[in-house]
């Protein structure tokens, strides 16, 4: 606000509020839940103390059905901020973004946990490899857990597996409780957002999903439908351009794992990328997954789960 002219303008201010508001508004969401703070941060002003050059704010407020909340600081914003309950009561769900050989310790692949809650001795799965090893220690930030739950960024030291086995991309899970399986191929809501032509089935981009960046193949295209309503347009379209939306089948290039996005959010939402850009987004609504026994690697499951897997 120090840099406006003239400085601490509410002019200014009630512009970009405006401005915003709008936009907050046209994306879906509700501006009266967003608090408005005018600050400066070279100054400090409104960051953690209320400021004495501003005498036209009166502070922000908000509503939301957590409870309405109100103050004049980003501080106070900030703690206003209700924290997002996390699914521990979910399967166990852990995107690998990296592994690693360590010495004196083992195999220790990283990731995130997603949703449900990782534990020592518990005995994972791999999709879409389906090679499985128990776990023997979690860490974060070289502090050992007792156990890891949804937003917690680990380390696990596992038994059984090779680093040569296991890939970014590659999903984690507990073999005892709906164990995650390599996808066959999956039916995909796409949204068509910048694209310079027009695209039909064999359409083969690569696909950001969770930590997982394999082509997949626009198998068939289903339905045009609205994009905001989810409505059918038109059956089985021969095309889709910029600004459509489509249920599209989709078959992975390469062995990868997904989910449908109503059970585990993470997992079925997607980027589809082509020519150095985002073209377009996706929400998978169904998925259809290969039999453990066809799975890739299905068969080492035993040998590792009694910790003697090859290397």
């Amino acid at each position: 606000m120090d840099t406006t002219e003239p400085p601490y303008s509410e002019r200014r201010f009630d512009e970009i509020k405006t401005e915003v508001s709008a936009f907050i508004k046209k994306t879906g969401y509700n501006p009266a839940t967003v608090a408005f703070v005018p600050i400066s941060g070279w100054h400090g002003d409104n960051m953690v103390e209320a400021t004495e050059k501003m005498p036209w704010y009166k502070g922000w407020a908000i509503e939301r059905k957590e409870g309405n909340a109100s103050g004049k600081t980003l501080l106070e914003a900030l703690d206003a901020i209700v924290p997002p309950s996390r699914p521990t009561e979910k399967p166990l769900r852990l995107p690998l973004q990296d592994v690693y050989k360590i010495g004196g310790i083992g195999t220790v692949p990283v990731g995130r946990v997603e949703t449900g809650v990782l534990k020592p001795n518990m005995v994972v799965n791999f999709a879409p490899s389906s090679l499985q090893a128990e776990i023997r220690s979690i860490e974060m930030h070289h502090e050992e857990l007792k156990e890891a739950l949804p937003g917690d960024n680990v380390g696990f030291n596992i038994r059984g597996i090779a680093v040569k086995d296991l890939k970014r991309g590659f999903v984690a899970s507990d073999t005892r409780n709906d164990p995650a399986q390599e996808t066959a191929s999956f039916v995909a809501q796409v949204i068509i957002l910048n694209h310079p032509g027009q695209i039909g089935a064999g359409y083969a981009p690569v696909l950001d999903c969770h930590t997982a960046h394999i082509a997949c193949k626009f198998a068939e295209l289903l339905e045009k439908v609205d994009r905001r309503s989810g409505k059918t347009i038109e059956d089985a379209p021969k095309f889709v351009k910029s600004g459509e939306a489509a249920m599209v089948k989709m078959i992975p290039s390469k062995p990868m794992c997904v989910e449908k996005f109503s059970e585990y959010p993470p997992l079925g939402r997607f980027a589809v990328r082509d020519m150095r850009q985002t073209v377009a987004v996706g929400v998978i609504k169904d998925v259809e997954k290969k039999t453990p026994a066809a799975a890739k690697g299905g068969k080492a499951a035993p040998a590792a789960a009694g910790g003697k897997g090859k290397k």
